[in-house]
């Protein structure tokens, strides 16, 4: 695991190098002494393991509370994934980034505490997730996918995305809770 790129948002972009022979081949999925050189003192908690059928929207997802960062890498197939600043002050707030995530490309999308995620199956897909709090239903949220404010370019080509009904009745950024941006940590709090 190797960074490839960083963002002064905080997120970046990590190749996992493939090691082939006759056998097969074999991924380093998590380095965490590469991920706290960028990220600092984290540790992955938890991981989900998710599957999608191609055309698959999922998110915009994030954690009030307990906020996660995320460790996104495709297993199978390929995604439009996209990641929104909600830290309030942030010089990068409510500006989305996206990248096409692909398992033939083996590559690792670090999402700092704060950030919101989603993204589009563009394919049929298996998705791995590190994640650095465990999920608490209470303190999980999402913000529609479509929100006006975000401007969000899902590369959909005319068709409707298929969502779950709490995607479908996220409410939009305008009405989310949102995170308050520490400048000198760099890390998010809870917007009260």
């Amino acid at each position: 695991m190797k960074l490839h790129s960083a963002h002064a948002a905080g997120w970046a972009l990590f190749d996992a190098p493939v090691h082939r022979d006759d056998r097969g081949w074999l991924i380093e999925a998590l380095r965490l002494d590469a991920l706290r050189a960028h990220a600092g003192p984290v540790g992955i908690v938890q991981q989900n393991l998710s599957r999608s059928r191609r055309g698959v929207l999922r998110g915009l997802h994030y954690q009030l509370g307990a906020p996660q960062g995320k460790l996104v890498q495709v297993i199978d197939g390929s995604v439009h994934d996209v990641i929104v600043d909600l830290r309030r002050g942030s010089p990068h707030f409510a500006m989305p980034f996206a990248i096409e995530l692909r398992a033939e490309h083996p590559q690792m999308l670090w999402v700092p505490p704060g950030f919101a995620h989603g993204f589009l199956a563009l394919e049929d897909c298996l998705m791995l997730y590190g994640l650095t709090q465990p999920w608490d239903a209470a303190l999980d949220r999402a913000i529609r996918w479509n929100s006006p404010r975000l401007a969000i370019d899902w590369p959909l080509a005319g068709a409707q995305p298929l969502l779950s009904e709490r995607d479908r009745e996220a409410p939009d950024f305008a009405q989310a809770e949102l995170f308050v941006f520490d400048a000198a940590a760099g890390t998010a709090s809870a917007d009260d």
